[in-house]
């Protein structure tokens, strides 16, 4: 089994965060997204991983930093790491064939924006298998139509009749993916454009319309990643999945100086925390200064220096500097102080 993992968007709603990180290495309960998402997709799969394959973008921006964290991610889970770049970004089907050379045999592909909760049974007499989400507003997103053996005979973006409720995700299973490589191809080929780009459903469909089988797997919790509230959001139900698996979230070397803890938090390595109340649902990254402060609801990445602050649904980047009485003041693009 392979996994591909397009993840070369900049992630423009989530700046000024993405101004210097990679959106799918934003963390979330102490772990950067596309870690998270491929740890759980390879614990659903629960099957040897041969090959991680992430499309990448600009070197530039995606540099050799990142480059080693994703091989060590998909070597720590067994599989061999494999690095493509899609440098001209058109679209979710033109990042996918960035990947040719590893789109043969069983694959899952997933998008690097969003977790999951999952506990199914893949379908593998399927041809294909698309992961969706029972949402209330299915308007509101791109669903399948399903026929009365629940197979999937259709996409339909954004229905202003119903459909169904069953909200695609962004992943796939595919029992050969060279037969999306394939299809693919052809819209290629043939300047299949939609929204300005080649898109993966067009692939999609295109296998349909040849007879392929696909069935829905359906996840118990889609957690998106694509703004700031979200990824706050996000991150409180993390953490409270993590703490009721009862797994580590406190480092062992926190400095705390008379400061109260509200679990469930993840507070990172090397943390000093003076005089202050966190949590709950706090993330706090590797190196950070904590002072005269309340920070709850919050994700504060690494190395960052709070102070005298009241912090609550807030987002903090590396190495930010925050004093809640301040006076002078340095605000760079895209920054907000509410």
């Amino acid at each position: 089994m392979k996994i591909i993992v397009p993840m070369a968007g900049r992630g423009s709603r989530l700046r000024p965060h993405t101004l210097t990180v990679p959106k799918p290495l934003i963390p979330v309960a102490g772990k950067p997204i596309v870690h998270r998402l491929v740890e759980d997709i390879v614990g659903v799969l629960n099957e040897d991983i041969d090959e991680i394959a992430f499309i990448l973008g600009d070197p530039a921006f995606f540099g050799d930093e990142v480059v080693e964290s994703l091989k060590e991610l998909a070597t720590n889970l067994g599989a061999k790491p494999t690095i493509y770049r899609q440098l001209d970004p058109k679209g979710t089907g033109h990042a996918i064939m960035c990947a040719q050379d590893s789109l043969s045999g069983p694959a899952v592909i997933a998008y690097a924006d969003t977790l999951i909760r999952a506990d199914f049974h893949l379908d593998k007499e399927a041809d294909a298998v698309i992961w969706t989400k029972k949402v209330k507003n299915p308007e509101a997103y791109g669903v399948v139509n399903l026929n009365e053996k629940n197979e999937i005979i259709e996409l339909v973006e954004k229905p202003q009749e119903y459909v169904s409720d069953q909200a695609v995700i962004g992943i796939y299973y595919f029992k050969d993916v060279a037969q999306l490589k394939k299809e693919l191809q052809y819209v290629l080929d043939n300047n299949i454009i939609n929204g300005g780009e080649y898109q993966i459903n067009d692939g999609i469909k295109r296998m349909m319309a040849n007879g392929k089988i696909f069935k829905t797997g359906t996840v118990d919790e889609w957690m998106d990643c694509g703004n700031k509230e979200v990824t706050v959001e996000t991150n409180q139900k993390m953490l409270g999945f993590l703490s009721e698996a009862n797994y580590p979230l406190l480092s062992e070397n926190i400095s705390n100086e008379n400061s109260k803890i509200i679990a469930p938090c993840f507070i990172g390595k090397n943390v000093i925390l003076k005089n202050s109340t966190i949590g709950p649902y706090a993330s706090i990254g590797e190196g950070t200064v904590i002072e005269d402060s309340t920070v709850k609801n919050s994700i504060i990445q690494t190395n960052s220096k709070i102070k005298n602050a009241n912090l609550d649904n807030a987002m903090i980047g590396n190495y930010a500097t925050f004093d809640g009485n301040f006076t002078n003041v340095s605000i760079g693009d895209y920054s907000e102080l509410k």
